[in-house]
Order: C-alpha cells, then structure tokens, then sequence
C-alpha cells in the first residue's frame, strides 16, 4: 500500500506540473492579469511588445519660409549704411516689403533686396569700421542650407572684394520651413 500511496503523490504532483490551463493571481488564465474593483472583477489580454496601437502622426503640411535682406545703394557720405531684414515670412514678396521698410526707416535713400532665401539661412558681411572709410561700406549676403556655411560663403565674398578688405559677420539668421498642423 505504500508504494501505491507514493505513486499516487507523484501523479498529483506530475499533474500540477503538466496541467495545460494554468492560473495566474486572481484567477486569470496565462496570458491574461486580473483588472476591476471591489466586487467586479475580470480578466484582460496582457499588451505584447509590437501588437500595440501604434502612436499617431501629426497630420499637416510643412509651409515654406521667406527671408530677405535689404541695403542702402545710394548711402550718405559719412552716414551709417542702412539695412533691413526680415525672417520667417510666408511669402517671398512679404520678406522683401518688411526688409525695404526697415531699411527706409533706417535713413536709406535707395534700398533694394539684397538676397531673398527660403527654407535656409543667411548672412550679411561688411568690411570692419577702420576699412569703412578706405574701402567704402560695400556688404556681401550669401544663403546656404546652415548659419555657419551661409556666414563663411558672405565673409569668403567680402575678403575677396576691394583688393582683400578684412570682414565681419554683421547679421546672419534663418527662415526655416515651419510644419503646420491640421486640427
């Protein structure tokens, strides 16, 4: 009879170990976890890796962005070069407006655009305030996709003027494309 009863221990033990339906905590079946309150209860998928709803997208359009830059060609002996410049504009014509107004503003008697750019960045260069008088106040504006490359290709364009005038950066910015949401 002993070894009968050891049989019998071994089965009930081979048997909790090869049952197919196994219960997790609170009585949810493998793959599932216990969900509810006080006195409802109930069982939910648990979420696998990959199988999840997948975050959504912004939905809109990328809009294109204008920007100008705008000198004095007539300037005053002796008065301080007018500029204006305008950033982030929706259209190319709007840029070349706000630049021409600020540099009218600004004392020019002849202003026109310089360089309109979209999408990128820009820069202005002029020679530095010793060479103003010996060299004039001749500035030089380049675009290019980065600040940096845009400010190297306007500085490169104003040393080499005027027989290798030195230069410096006198303003550089960016009018990038702006994404804009449908909602």
């Amino acid at each position: 009879m002993e070894t009968f009863e050891v049989k019998r221990i071994f089965c009930v033990i081979l048997f909790l170990f090869v049952s197919t339906e196994a219960f997790a905590e609170g009585g949810c079946p493998q793959g599932q976890y216990p969900v509810g309150g006080q006195g409802v209860q109930g069982c939910a998928p648990i979420p696998q890796s990959g199988s999840a709803i997948p975050a959504s997208r912004p939905t809109g359009k990328w809009e294109t962005r204008w920007g100008a830059i705008a000198r004095d060609f007539s300037p005053t002996p002796g008065a301080r070069l007018a500029i204006g410049v305008a950033e982030s504009q929706r259209t190319k014509k709007d840029a070349s407006a706000v630049a021409l107004a600020q540099c009218a503003e600004g004392g020019g008697n002849d202003c026109r655009v310089l360089l309109a750019y979209n999408n990128q960045c820009a820069a202005l260069s002029g020679p530095v305030v010793s060479d103003l008088a010996a060299k004039g106040g001749i500035t030089y504006a380049a675009g290019a996709p980065g600040i940096e490359e845009a400010k190297a290709n306007s500085m490169r364009s104003c040393q080499g003027a005027a027989g290798g005038q030195r230069c410096t950066v006198v303003y550089s910015a960016c009018s990038m494309a702006e994404f804009k949401s449908f909602r």
